[in-house]
C-alpha cells in the first residue's frame, strides 16, 4: 500500500509539474503608445490589482527598447510577434510608398479581400504584406488544434499579432461601431461575436467622459495650449460628451479615443475566452489584445495631459478586472500574460521649445519642394518620385532615361548637402548603405538599418534631432498634439511585464530588445524557433 501511495504521489507531482510547465493560454497585451514612465508617473492612482500587480508579482523588465527606426504601430506589433525587425518582416511603417504603383499602401490594406459584416474600406485588410511567420503562426503549425484569437480597435493592432493562420482576428468598424473581420479569415462572424455586436455596440458604451478622481489627485492641469481641441469643443478640457462629439463629427472617432473603447475591448476579450473555450483543452491557445485608444488620445492630447493620465488610471481598472477573471478561470499557474507597448511618444515639441529644451518641427513637404527645385536647377529634371515616413524615393525610370546618365549618387549628394543645413535634421543615410547591413557604431544608423527593407524603403532616409517631429505645412495648429517614430528613448523605451506560470518574480535592469519577446514566447510554449527570428529568449524571467 505504501508503494502504491508513493507512486500516486510521484505521479501527481509529475502531473502538477507538467501542468505548471505547460500553461493552456498565453495572453499578449500591447498598449498602443505606452511610455515606460507611465508605470511610475501614474502609480499613486493605480489600483493594487492592475499594473502594480504585474510589477510586484511578475517579472519586470525595466530597460526594454525598440531596436529599429521607425517606431510606429504596424512595425511594433509585427516585431513583438515575429521576434525580428522590419528589415526582415517587411512592415516598415503603417503606410509606405509602393514604387511599382506609385501609390501609398497600408501595412495591412488588401483590396483583394472584403469585409465580413462590413461594406466599408475598414474590412479590406489582411496580413499579406507581413513577410515572416509569427509566434502565433508557429503555434498553429505545431498544434493545429490550438486556437489563436486576436483583437484591437485598429486593424493592424489585431492583424499583425494574429499572423496568417489565426482562428479569429477582429477589429473595429468606425462606421458601424462593431467588430469585424475580412474574407481572408472567414466567410462569416462566429455566432458569439454576432451576438456580442448586437448587445455591445459602441454606441451603448459611449458616455460622458469625466475625470475619475478628484482634481487634486492628478499631476497636471486640465487646460493646456498643447492639446488639440476636438470638433464641437471650445477648449481641450473635461467633460467630453462622447455621444455628442460622435454626432457632431459624424464619426465614431471620438469614441475610439475615449476610455470607453478600452472597456469595450476588455469585454470582447473576456467574451472570446468564454465562447472560444480558450485554455480548456490540452492544446495551448494564444489571445492577442491591443489597446488602441491610448494612442488615439495620446496623439491629440500629448503625454503631459490630464486626459492621458485619466485614460491610464481607467485602463488600470480594466486590466485589474481582466486579471481577476483569468485567475478565477485558470488559476495563476494556468496562464501566462505579458504586457508591452508598440512604441512611446515624444512630448509635444512646442512645449519642449517653450520650456527651453530641444524640440521643434520639420515641415517635410516644404523641404521636398525645395529639393525638387534644386534637382531641376542642377540636372534639368525632378528625380523625386515621392516621400513617406522621412524616406525619399527617386524615380528610377527618369534616371535611366537620361542620355547623359545622371547617376543616383549625384542626386543624393545634392540632397544631402541641402538637408544637413536644415534645422531639425540630424543626419541622412543612403538606402544603398543601409542595405549592406554592416554593423555600425552609429546607434541611430544601425537602428535605421534594422528598419530598412530594400523593396519598400526609400533611397535617402532622414533622422531628425531629438524632440523634433515631421509635419505638413497644411497641418492645423501644428503646435498641438504629438507623435512618435524616432530612435530616441522617448519612443523606444516601453514597459515589459510578465506574469503567471513559470514566470519569476524579479526586476531586471539589463537592456533587452523588443525582438526578444517572440523567442521567449516560443520557449515558454516549447515551440520550434523561427529561422527569421533575430531576438534571443529572455531566460532570466523563466523559472527553471
Amino acid at each position: 500500500m505504501r508503494i502504491i501511495c508513493f507512486i500516486l504521489l510521484v505521479t501527481a507531482g509529475l502531473f502538477a509539474r507538467c501542468q505548471k510547465e505547460s500553461p493552456k493560454i498565453v495572453i499578449g497585451i500591447v498598449v498602443d503608445q505606452m511610455c515606460y514612465d507611465y508605470l511610475y508617473r501614474f502609480e499613486k492612482n493605480y489600483s493594487e490589482n492592475g499594473f502594480k500587480k504585474l510589477m510586484k508579482y511578475g517579472s519586470h523588465l525595466k530597460n526594454m527598447h525598440y531596436n529599429y527606426i521607425p517606431t510606429y504601430t504596424g512595425p511594433g506589433h509585427a516585431s513583438i510577434y515575429t521576434g525580428t525587425t522590419p528589415s526582415i518582416h517587411g512592415i516598415i511603417a503603417n503606410d509606405w510608398l509602393e514604387r511599382s504603383s506609385n501609390q501609398t499602401v497600408n501595412c495591412v490594406g488588401d483590396l483583394n479581400v472584403k469585409g465580413i459584416e462590413s461594406s466599408s474600406i475598414y474590412g479590406s485588410s489582411s496580413p499579406h504584406r507581413l513577410n515572416t511567420n509569427t509566434v502565433t503562426d508557429q503555434l498553429k503549425m505545431t498544434y493545429p488544434k490550438s486556437k489563436v484569437i486576436s483583437m484591437s480597435i485598429k486593424d493592424r493592432g489585431a492583424i499583425l499579432p494574429g499572423g496568417h493562420k489565426s482562428d479569429g482576428t477582429y477589429w473595429f468598424d468606425y462606421g458601424k461601431g462593431t467588430f469585424i473581420t475580412s474574407s481572408y479569415y472567414k466567410t462569416e462572424l462566429p455566432k458569439w461575436l454576432q451576438d456580442f455586436n448586437t448587445k455591445n455596440n459602441a454606441v451603448s458604451y459611449a458616455n460622458i467622459w469625466t475625470p475619475l478622481l478628484e482634481e487634486d489627485a492628478y499631476s497636471v492641469v486640465d487646460d493646456s495650449p498643447y492639446e488639440k481641441i476636438l470638433l464641437g469643443k471650445t477648449a481641450p478640457t473635461f467633460p467630453y460628451d462622447i455621444p455628442n462629439l460622435c454626432r457632431t463629427s459624424g464619426s465614431l472617432q471620438p469614441f475610439t479615443m475615449s476610455p470607453f473603447a478600452n472597456i469595450l475591448l476588455t469585454d470582447l476579450a473576456l467574451s472570446a475566452i468564454k465562447n472560444e473555450n480558450l485554455g480548456k483543452d490540452e492544446y495551448p491557445d494564444i489571445l492577442c489584445i491591443s489597446y488602441s485608444s491610448p494612442d488615439i488620445a495620446g496623439h491629440a492630447f500629448g503625454p503631459d495631459s490630464k486626459e492621458i493620465e485619466d485614460m491610464y488610471i481607467r485602463l488600470d481598472l480594466d486590466l485589474a478586472r481582466f486579471i481577476k477573471s483569468l485567475e478565477k478561470s485558470f488559476g495563476k499557474e494556468g496562464f501566462i500574460l505579458f504586457l508591452t507597448a508598440d512604441h512611446g511618444v515624444v512630448p509635444v515639441p512646442q512645449k519642449l521649445v517653450d520650456d527651453g529644451l530641444s524640440g521643434g518641427y520639420v515641415f517635410v513637404d516644404q523641404i521636398i519642394n525645395q529639393l525638387r527645385s534644386s534637382c531641376k536647377n542642377q540636372f534639368g529634371t525632378d528625380f523625386i518620385q515621392g516621400q513617406d515616413n522621412l524616406n525619399i524615393y527617386l524615380d528610377y525610370d527618369l534616371l535611366n532615361s537620361r542620355k547623359d546618365s545622371v547617376h543616383i549618387n549625384q542626386v543624393l549628394a545634392l540632397f544631402e548637402k541641402e538637408l544637413l543645413n536644415i534645422e531639425g535634421i540630424k543626419q541622412t543615410a543612403r538606402g544603398s548603405e543601409l542595405n549592406k547591413r554592416i554593423e555600425s557604431n552609429d546607434r541611430l544608423f544601425q537602428m535605421l538599418s534594422e528598419g530598412f527593407d530594400p523593396k519598400r524603403s526609400g533611397d535617402l532616409l532622414l533622422i531628425l534631432e531629438s524632440g523634433y517631429l515631421p509635419k505638413s505645412s497644411l497641418s492645423l495648429n501644428p503646435q498641438q498634439g504629438t507623435s512618435h517614430g524616432s530612435g530616441y528613448a522617448y519612443d523606444t523605451h516601453v514597459p515589459c511585464l510578465w506574469y503567471g506560470a513559470n514566470i519569476k518574480n524579479n526586476e531586471l535592469n539589463e537592456p533587452f530588445n523588443i525582438t526578444d519577446i517572440g523567442p521567449t514566447l516560443l520557449d515558454l510554449l516549447k515551440l520550434p524557433r523561427l529561422d527569421s527570428m533575430t531576438g534571443k529568449p529572455i531566460n532570466a524571467i523563466l523559472e527553471p
